[in-house]
This record gives C-alpha cells, sequence and structure tokens, in this order.
C-alpha cells in the first residue's frame, strides 16, 4: 500500500458466458498457475451441477450465496500502549466482496466431494441456503467483533 497516493482501482473485464463482473472475479479467484481456461470450466460444471439440482437459475443462487457469506465487520490487531486490542470496524464493499469469494473456495476445497465442481457447487448451494463452513466462517467473525466492541473507541 503506497503512502503517497491511492491505488487506481483495476478494470474488470466481464466473464464470457454470463456477462458478470463477480463471476470473473470468482474464476480468477479459482484460478491457479494462469490457467483460466481449467478454473472457468470448473465454475460452469458446478453451475450446471447446481442448475440441474437447484429450482433457480444458478448465477441467481450464486449472487445470493456470495451475499450470505460477505462478512460486515472484522476485528483488526491495534496497538494501544504496550497492549494489543482487536478492535471492530467496517468492511469496504471490495474487501467484503474478496474475502466472501475467498472464504468459499477455501472450503469448497475441504469438502469431501470428488471433483472441484462438485465440491464448490456443493458450497455455494449450502452458503445461499445459510448454512455450510463458509457461513460459519462470517458468523464466527461476527461474534469476535461483538465481543470486542468495547473497543470500538480504539478505531481509527
Amino acid at each position: 500500500m503506497p503512502r503517497r497516493r491511492d491505488v487506481p482501482e483495476r478494470v474488470i473485464i466481464p466473464d464470457s458466458k454470463y456477462d458478470n463482473k463477480v463471476v470473473a472475479k470468482f474464476i480468477k479467484a479459482i484460478m491457479k498457475d494462469g490457467k483460466k481456461s481449467i478454473a472457468e470450466s470448473i465454475l460452469y460444471e458446478a453451475f450446471d451441477i447446481i442448475g440441474k439440482k437447484g429450482s433457480e437459475p444458478p448465477i441467481k443462487l450464486f449472487e445470493q450465496a456470495l451475499e450470505n457469506v460477505k462478512p460486515m465487520i472484522e476485528v483488526k490487531s491495534r496497538r494501544v500502549g504496550g497492549s494489543t486490542y482487536q478492535v471492530p470496524t467496517e468492511i469496504r464493499p471490495s474487501r467484503r466482496t474478496a474475502l466472501g469469494i475467498r472464504w468459499i473456495i477455501s472450503y469448497a476445497h475441504q469438502r469431501p466431494e470428488k471433483s472441484m465442481a462438485s465440491k464448490l457447487a456443493g458450497e455455494i448451494m449450502d452458503a445461499a441456503n445459510k448454512r455450510g463452513s463458509s457461513i460459519k466462517k462470517k458468523e464466527d467473525t461476527h461474534k469476535m467483533a461483538e465481543a470486542n466492541k468495547a473497543f470500538a473507541h480504539f478505531r481509527w
């Protein structure tokens, strides 16, 4: 993070199939070693699985899942007078989206299903129904912030 000036926000090109910027970000988060076509095929296959299992269109279910997982508040360490406090702070929208995407992908990796597409589909469907590991992570983050509400006056 530079001290002198603001970092310009990168322009994100929407994905080709759904023409959605959030889906494009999700694909980039799945991607490993620059293999974007594999990341795209994983996500689109997961959407096909969701389309077969769910009643709603997969893109709508995906957006609902991401909205359910996004945290509103988090704790940051703040050192005041020799002791460190966990200070609850609100999260800016771009970081909220990034955390939600990261949590869905990381908890999808830990699921027991065979393929990454089925793991991702399961995690997205669970998140859309407000259950699963990524929702638990959000709730734990909010609980931590609530528990440390007394230190909110140390916010900077």
